[in-house]
């Protein structure tokens, strides 16, 4: 059993939508079949096009096939471990660098629990989560950018 908000076809905003032949969401019309069924396969079959029209247009190169003799001079993890990877290599003590990088997981789980103590949406209308969020976006972003660089500039970026 479905509830279908019914049309208020008294309404003169919604008699000029329909005058045009627009307006079915505007009272209610339940999304299947014409959202569904009509729209979003062309919106995804759109972009599996695009995908694979921008593959066909620029093949990815694989790189340097491997070598199993030959160390490479610097190895590099995956860009997303890029920040902790940082954290390792510029903390002399190893221990305080392996409980920095589980300071990311524990941050990430205290989340919701800041979060909740707001109730508002709005960015603005919560300044601490906004400033945490943004500062620690920051921060990970100079610390990923940081483990692309030799040791010497890995904090302060060869900045100052």
């Amino acid at each position: 059993m479905s509830i279908i908000k019914k049309p208020d076809l008294t309404d003169p905003k919604l008699r000029a939508k329909l005058a045009k032949g627009m307006g079915h969401n505007y009272y209610g019309e339940p999304a299947w079949p014409n959202d569904l069924l009509y729209i979003f396969p062309v919106v995804i079959l759109g972009t599996i096009a695009c995908n694979v029209g921008l593959a066909v247009l620029e093949p990815m190169g694989l790189g340097e096939p491997a070598n199993p003799f030959a160390t490479p001079l610097e190895i590099l993890p995956e860009w997303y471990f890029f920040p902790t990877f940082n954290l390792l290599r510029v903390i002399p003590n190893k221990l305080i660098g392996v409980l920095s990088m589980a300071s990311v997981p524990a941050g990430l789980i205290t989340i919701p629990f800041i979060e909740s103590i707001n109730k508002f949406q709005n960015p603005f209308r919560r300044p601490i989560a906004t400033t945490i969020f943004i500062i620690g976006t920051i921060v990970t972003i100079w610390l990923g950018i940081g483990a692309t660089m030799p040791l010497p500039n890995a904090i302060s970026l060869g900045i100052f």
